[in-house]
């Protein structure tokens, strides 16, 4: 998987949460926190254009204020996002992603693509 693909994988991925967060809060009022927190992702997922800028504190407000709402992030975010949103990954899991950031690499310059899923499970297995 090469960095465009990785991108495109990522931006997805965050597509989905932030439609998904947003309609579930869309029967809330158009001032309640919650619901501009959802608008924010949704700006952010679709254009893209302050997506590491914006992205980073979004996921903390995330888990921070509305930890209810934290597991139903993709994990793969916190890791995309880094700095900070890595306080909400345990070790283990830091290790296990920089363990398939690794294989991404060595694929992409092989031009070969990574599975992104199957590298995870097979990490997984070996734990």
């Amino acid at each position: 998987m090469n960095d465009e693909q990785y991108l495109a994988h990522c931006q997805a991925q965050l597509d989905e949460f932030a439609d998904n967060l947003a309609q579930r809060t869309a029967n809330l009022p158009e001032s309640d926190p919650l619901r501009e927190l959802a608008s924010a992702f949704q700006a952010i997922s679709k254009s893209g254009n302050s997506l590491y800028e914006e992205g980073p504190a979004l996921v903390i407000r995330l888990f921070t204020t509305y930890p209810d709402f934290a597991p139903g992030f993709p994990r793969h975010l916190l890791w995309f996002f880094g700095g900070d949103c890595l306080h909400y990954m345990p070790d283990d899991e830091i290790a296990l992603y920089q363990k398939i950031e690794d294989m991404r690499a060595e694929y992409a310059e092989r031009g070969e693509v990574l599975d992104l899923r199957a590298a995870r499970a097979s990490l997984q297995q070996l734990q």
